[in-house]
């Protein structure tokens, strides 16, 4: 099992750049990124975590920059998006995106995506709550056409577009892990993913999760080994990781919290013994 970290990329936290490096040097596995394009200030949606949105939600660099800049300063770390927002982005444009960082970095970016939860601010992009997981399925097969043919061509519901160039091209096959925790998400995730990336809580059951994406992918006709999980905000508990390590769990991200530079310099000393571990 591989040891990583998520973290929202603050503009008042770390360089991307030199959280990457840290990371290395102290033998994380990855570093994932999440994202908000903007917050709206008259919000009516409330914060799944429950209280005020914490402020970072409205101060997170663009993930493909900040991944960049962790690229650069990095030869080994894995890096994804945790998650990106598919059915606020162009298709298009975030293919580019994506093939850009997986060819720059040299193949080791992870694409974490994600529906969404704030209806306002994905309605300011012109998605609709109640189909966004529709628009995701088609912007995501949308990429991978884009990504594998020469002159791609794809028409849906929402994407629409003929005999396309769009280069670079991926290196290699771009693996993509889409979030959440229900029966819908697990049948997307068998359907047209290369893994699954639910969130540690309450009551999570790491070995019930794995039996739930085997039997999933068995019932869809799909080999379970072909579909990883990752499992995001994992317990910081070195007792707590070696029951996802037995369940057979492939990553778990552990948090970087929301502080400033020295603040989550401190932190990764407290959790490099886990990865030892």
């Amino acid at each position: 099992m591989k040891t990583g970290v998520f973290y929202f990329p603050t503009d008042y936290g770390i360089d991307p750049g030199e959280l990457g490096a840290a990371l290395e040097a102290r033998g994380f596995d990855s570093l994932f990124v999440c994202e908000h394009t903007h917050i709206p200030a008259a919000r009516q949606t409330p914060f799944p975590g429950g209280g005020a949105l914490p402020t970072r939600y409205s101060h997170t660099y663009d993930p493909f920059v900040a991944l960049a800049f962790a690229a650069a300063a990095t030869k080994t770390l894995l890096l994804g998006t945790g998650v990106c927002l598919v059915p606020q982005r162009d298709p298009i444009v975030t293919a580019k995106s994506v093939a850009s960082l997986e060819r720059l970095s040299g193949s080791r970016f992870m694409f974490g995506i994600g529906g969404g939860w704030n209806v306002e601010e994905m309605e300011n992009h012109g998605a609709r709550y109640d189909t966004r997981f529709k628009l995701l399925r088609e912007r995501m097969l949308a990429m991978r056409a884009l990504w594998t043919e020469e002159e791609a061509t794809f028409h849906g519901e929402f994407v629409h577009f003929d005999r396309v160039w769009m280069h670079p091209k991926p290196l290699r096959h771009v693996p993509v892990v889409l979030g959440g925790e229900t029966d819908h998400t697990l049948k997307r995730v068998v359907e047209f993913c290369d893994g699954w990336f639910p969130r540690a809580g309450a009551g999570f059951d790491p070995g019930a999760a794995v039996a739930r994406l085997r039997a999933y992918a068995e019932k869809a006709g799909r080999d379970p080994a072909t579909l990883s999980t990752t499992v995001f905000r994992a317990p910081p508990d070195a007792g707590a990781l070696a029951g996802y390590r037995a369940a057979g769990i492939d990553r778990v991200l552990l948090e970087v919290p929301d502080l400033d530079r020295d603040g989550i310099l401190r932190r990764l000393d407290e959790l490099a013994p886990l990865v030892a571990a």
